[in-house]
């Protein structure tokens, strides 16, 4: 296949080690870009100072070439990019997509009901008549009461309505940090990504941004959203879950484990990592990715 306008990337969160749900994400997301003839670029995404492990950035960087992945162009970092979300919020602001809001979290969610992921935000500040002197406000993007969907590459069809199950949501919180799904946005619409492979865990999610994209003017990336690795509790992996960061010494067991779960047959011997890296490139069929979680535990 060759495809030179593909874009895709990888956008680590430094609050850890990389783990083996992030390499099966770095792995399948490098192999779809580089079976289409794409482009694969490196974005850190460092917004949650509080958050964030002090030397996480660089270790990951490391873990990435040391088991043989190369990115196109220079890594970005969304701590050096608030302008760009500063601009995109005043735009939403200009066109009233987006409005202040001055309700506590406790307050909001003692009056808020469950939706797919978290409390539905019940629209008091859209209304007006709720400022309050000297209390910096969030600010959220009002949302349709409309179903917006789209096609996955691997789930297939997904779709919600916003205002029933989501609510208005935040693009800026009230302690100045830019939210994820503003700033995620911004930042494909900016470097020209056009194709997104993640794990499901960002499923959810994908509604808001593709109604944000629609909001700012942005074209819609294809999106496959990758199986899950959980442990016997059905708990994904993930440094909350204390997945074990990625043991560099056993690099190549490691790449075939994560292979076989993405439906690749088995690879031959190979003298490097980034053998294996090559051989799972000429070998990608993003059809044969299974749907469901991958129940494991990771050594």
């Amino acid at each position: 296949m060759s495809d030179s306008g593909y874009i895709g990337r990888f956008a680590p969160s430094p609050t850890g080690r990389l783990h083996i749900g992030s390499l099966l994400a770095a792995l399948a997301s490098y192999a779809d870009a580089r079976a289409h003839g794409g482009r694969w670029l490196l974005r850190m995404e460092d917004l949650d100072p509080p958050r964030e492990m002090p030397g996480a950035a660089d270790d990951i960087l490391h873990t990435l070439e040391t088991f043989g992945f190369a990115w196109d162009g220079e890594v970005v970092y969304q701590s050096r990019r608030h302008h760009l979300y500063r601009a995109a919020l005043d735009a939403l602001i200009a066109g009233q997509a987006a409005y202040p809001c001055f309700c506590s979290r406790k307050a909001w969610h003692e009056r808020a009901r469950q939706g797919v992921d978290g409390f539905v935000y019940d629209g008091l500040c859209a209304r007006g008549g709720n400022e309050k002197a000297g209390i910096t406000p969030a600010w959220r993007l009002r949302v349709p009461d409309e179903i917006i969907g789209f096609d996955d590459r691997i789930v297939g069809h997904y779709q919600q309505n916003l205002a029933r199950d989501i609510g208005d949501f935040v693009l800026l919180r009230a302690d100045g940090f830019w939210a994820y799904q503003l700033a995620v946005v911004v930042d494909d619409a900016e470097q020209g990504v056009n194709h997104i492979v993640r794990g499901q865990d960002l499923l959810v999610s994908t509604p808001r941004q593709l109604y944000l994209q629609r909001c700012l003017g942005y074209a819609q990336p294809s999106y496959a959203h990758l199986p899950l690795l959980v442990n016997r509790q059905g708990q994904k992996w993930s440094k909350q879950t204390l997945a074990p960061a990625l043991d560099l010494s056993v690099r190549e067991q490691l790449l075939r484990q994560v292979i076989g779960w993405l439906g690749l047959p088995d690879a031959p011997q190979v003298g490097k990592p980034q053998d294996l890296l090559d051989w799972a490139v000429g070998n990608w069929r993003l059809e044969r990715v299974p749907k469901n979680e991958i129940v494991t535990e990771p050594g």
